[in-house]
């Protein structure tokens, strides 16, 4: 509920409260009359409520269903995993490793791993545990929400990209992509660290004190009561369950802005004499994105290697939601309009950037730093760059090599 403080004269708002009617209203008042009316003048107004629902409804039907059902197989697969061991085996061989390349302690693995198998947010969980949390200096406690949000929804990403391609075509892409979203998550976190301890430094604020036993968190795992059978299927079970709540978490992402992003990036079906022909159907739109990726196009090529314009769309949406980026793969593979070096760089930027502008305030929020939000912002801007590129030159050496 929001707050409200009141005094005898008058009321005072809190940051959860604003006038009724303020510059703002008349704003967004302004953008949807403007954006309306442009669409409106290209299609008419009956042809532009057709395409609105039609790919609507075509990306609930064969988009959403199909990440759905890739999330459920991917979630009751990773609970297995985490039943029987392999997590915590993964967790072991990844540990050590930690310090030298994030400048974190051993146990920050097991909020990259619960985060690959799941979505950026599980690492706030994790940071709200004491056994958790006990290992990790002040000033590196921010540096999780960089980090989780780094490898969130990693497999249900790194398993739709490889679904796509006929046999083992995109097999290779999307590993390349993963190593480079790991790349961009070092990045990301280390010029995170660089600003939380100058603001700790800043506050007087002590580091903190790890605990030299780490037995409990990193020597056991809690795992299902009965039988091996019976703690498989609840695996299983509970596991999928998981895939359809984050399969459904994703459907106004997908349809919403996926929709927006398609019209802004297809243009009509057919164009005669110079002229627009649009039919009412599913992923026409107006071809702005494609004209700004031309414009970026010298600065794109060489940094991504993107094999059109239009895959300039993958990214943007990325930055607000990868389930709904992952909506726009499908179409794009269709129209021709990208390849597997596409796929590796989508992989990588989808991986590392995980919708980051939708979550990284409210989780710089629940670590209590909100004030670092836009330090942790900036670094993972860069850092997600950093893997599109690192994932188009490995993809380079791949070729080369093969």
């Amino acid at each position: 509920m929001k707050s409200m403080v009141s005094t005898d004269e008058s009321y005072q708002y809190t940051t959860n409260r604003k006038k009724s009617v303020s510059m703002e209203t008349y704003v967004f008042l302004f953008v949807c009359v403007v954006g309306f009316g442009y669409l409106i003048s290209k299609m008419g107004v009956g042809i532009m409520f057709n395409i609105i629902m039609y790919t609507a409804h075509d990306l609930l039907l064969n988009t959403v269903f199909f990440i759905m059902a890739i999330a459920v197989l991917a979630g009751a697969f990773a609970a297995l995993l985490s039943e029987f061991g392999i997590v915590a085996l993964i967790n072991k061989i990844i540990s050590p490793i930690m310090g030298p390349l994030y400048g974190l302690p051993g146990a920050a693995s097991i909020g990259a791993i619960t985060t690959y198998l799941s979505d950026n947010p599980a690492i706030i969980s994790l940071a709200k545990d004491k056994g958790f949390s006990k290992y990790f200096k002040n000033y590196q406690t921010p540096a999780l929400c960089n980090l989780g949000t780094a490898f969130g929804m990693g497999l249900i990403l790194t398993t739709f990209m490889i679904s796509l391609g006929n046999g083992t075509e995109f097999i290779a892409p999307a590993i390349i992509g993963n190593i480079a979203a790991i790349i961009g998550s070092i990045i990301s976190v280390r010029l995170m660290i660089r600003h939380t301890k100058n603001y700790f430094h800043d506050q007087n604020d002590p580091e903190g004190s790890l605990s030299p036993d780490q037995d409990d968190f990193l020597n056991y795992r809690d795992v299902r009561p009965g039988s091996i059978f019976e703690r498989a299927l609840d695996a299983v079970l509970e596991g999928g369950k998981n895939g359809v709540e984050m399969g459904l978490a994703i459907v106004p992402g997908v349809i919403f802005i996926c929709t927006i992003v398609m019209i802004l990036t297809f243009g009509p079906s057919e164009v005669n004499h110079g002229v627009s022909v649009y039919k009412g159907v599913a992923y026409e739109g107006v071809a702005i994105l494609p004209k700004v990726g031309q414009f970026l196009a010298p600065i794109l090529k060489p940094l991504f290697g993107f094999k059109s314009v239009e895959a300039i769309a993958f990214p943007i949406t990325s930055l607000g939601s990868v389930g709904a980026a992952l909506g726009l793969v499908t179409k794009f593979l269709k129209e021709g309009l990208i390849g597997p070096n596409d796929i590796a760089v989508f992989t990588a930027m989808g991986m590392c950037w995980s919708g980051y502008l939708s979550t990284h305030v409210g989780m710089m929020d629940a670590l209590g730093v909100r004030k670092l939000a836009n330090k942790a912002i900036i670094s993972h801007t860069i850092g997600g760059i950093f893997a599109g590129i690192t994932a188009h030159y490995l993809y380079l050496i791949y070729q080369l090599i093969n």
